[in-house]
């Protein structure tokens, strides 16, 4: 019973730009030592052969010791590796696919696929046809060639390919870049069809399938993280496919919103459950007393050390400080005169509808400002 492990959006690479350094360089180790855990995983599952549908490497310019690691990184499993290119490591004339032939990275039993021609693994009597991407973008199927394509009798048929199903995903369209035919398994007479380019791991039929990243690299809830495992009993049967974990890390957005305590107290103590290796994005809107805004503050240091990444969007949160915060400051003088003026200027109606804030909002924006500020300061020299 041939078995395979199909994986691919390894990206290789990816610098995680957006993130602070300290973030961004462990989320991208994380990506080589998928690779690792993949290797583990075939030979756990004594698979046949590992497919990878395209976009190994994030870009063409990864470094030459990013390109030795992730070869290195499959050492683990010295089976077949079969590897097809995508849109992000396109086979050009020259690439980061000759590049690692020059450089003499590639194992033996890791086969590059960069030709539209069949690949045969004998020892589990399976030809693979792969699509591998010669440019970035394409608008002709790169899997047409399939249909037509010769391969021994009695041999399981494969394809292996990266790109996007007409039709079928949200963001596809008449003219979307290399497509794929969404009947392109049963017209070519595959046993399986690989496919790589959407970062999720989504069915399209039983022997069409989206293995997803091993690792996420976004907000998105979508199977990523994953593998698939695919088992055909014989030429014609259709194959078993079971999703195995791969992340390291998992990628959360979160939105709340906060008026009273006990909207802040919900959100804490969903947050307190959230595990270390968390990468988590939190939208916050609402408005706070000060008391509990400081609180939600406090809360928030703490978990930016626990979790791995914890990013904030507040822009739509604002303090609204209460009679009692205002006292409590026991602010006199200028500053007295300058809150007493600020109140009474944001006490004034809304604003006329304009994109413009009126000048009522920015008196209540100013006080809270002044607030926390006044507040703070009086923490620092308490301590």
């Amino acid at each position: 019973m041939p078995r395979f492990l199909h994986t691919a959006d390894w990206q290789i690479g990816r610098l995680f730009s957006s993130f602070d350094p300290e973030d961004a360089l462990p989320l991208a180790e994380a990506r080589l030592t998928a690779v690792e855990r993949l290797a583990a995983l075939a030979c756990t599952n004594e698979v046949d052969a590992v497919l990878v549908a395209g976009d190994v490497f994030d870009a063409q310019t990864v470094s030459e010791r990013t390109i030795r690691r992730m070869f290195n990184a499959m050492a683990g499993f010295s089976g077949p590796w079969v590897l097809i290119s995508g849109n992000h490591d396109a086979a050009l004339a020259e690439s980061v696919w000759t590049r690692a032939r020059r450089l003499g990275a590639v194992p033996a039993h890791v086969h590059l696929a960069l030709r539209p021609e069949p690949l045969l693994l004998e020892a589990c009597r399976t030809a693979i046809l792969p699509a591998p991407l010669s440019q970035r973008h394409t608008y002709g199927d790169s899997t047409a060639w399939f249909d037509a394509a010769e391969t021994p009798a009695g041999w399981l048929r494969l394809g292996l390919a990266h790109g996007s199903v007409q039709g079928i995903l949200a963001e596809s369209m008449v003219d979307a870049t290399n497509p794929i035919a969404p009947d392109r398994a049963a017209r070519a007479r595959l046993d399986y069809l690989a496919l790589g380019d959407w970062h999720g791991g989504k069915r399209i039929e039983a022997r069409c399938w989206y293995s997803g990243t091993p690792e996420p690299d976004r907000f998105k809830a979508n199977d990523s993280g994953q593998a698939l495992l695919v088992e055909i009993d014989a030429p014609g049967a259709e194959p078993r496919v079971q999703a195995l974990r791969t992340a390291q890390f998992d990628w959360l957005e979160l939105s709340a919103s906060l008026r009273v305590a006990s909207d802040l107290d919900g959100l804490l103590q969903r947050l307190q459950g959230l595990p270390a290796h968390t990468v988590l994005s939190l939208q916050l809107e609402g408005q706070l007393a000060l008391d509990l805004h400081q609180r939600l503050n406090a809360a928030l240091a703490v978990l930016r050390g626990r979790l791995r990444h914890l990013s904030v969007e507040a822009s739509a949160l604002s303090l609204a400080p209460t009679d009692e915060d205002i006292a409590a400051l026991q602010a006199d003088g200028y500053l007295a005169e300058v809150i007493a003026e600020l109140r009474e200027l944001g006490a004034a109606g809304p604003a006329p509808s304009s994109e413009e804030p009126g000048e009522a909002e920015i008196a209540r924006e100013a006080l809270a400002l002044l607030t926390a500020t006044l507040a703070q300061r009086r923490a620092e020299l308490s301590a």
